[in-house]
């Protein structure tokens, strides 16, 4: 869960403010710009039959009312980071990406 947490500050220095939420509930009233982020995957590496390394992969979609966010580049910046698709939905763009943390 440290690991996680730390992700998150990162993600909530890259926003510049509080509206990142992980795995939100549907009765939560998103504030944007805001990154929503949940846990997708983990992929272990092996050896001698035994889990050395273990990384989660997340799936991130940053939402914002512009088509043309800085924010996009600002995340691509994180190691371990692609960018996945765009879609708009409701006035609002939404970018996905995938980041293993």
């Amino acid at each position: 869960m440290d690991r996680r947490l730390n992700l998150q500050q990162i993600l909530v220095n890259i926003l510049g403010s509080n509206n990142v939420y992980f795995q939100p509930p549907e009765n939560v009233k998103l504030k944007y710009p805001c990154i929503i982020y949940e846990r997708s995957d983990i992929r272990q590496r092996h050896a001698d039959n035994l889990p050395y390394i273990s990384m989660v992969r997340y799936s991130l979609t940053l939402i914002t009312r512009s088509p043309e966010s800085e924010l996009v580049k600002a995340i691509l910046e994180l190691p371990y980071c692609s960018y996945d698709r765009y879609y708009a939905a409701d006035t609002l763009n939404h970018d996905v990406f995938t980041l293993y943390y």
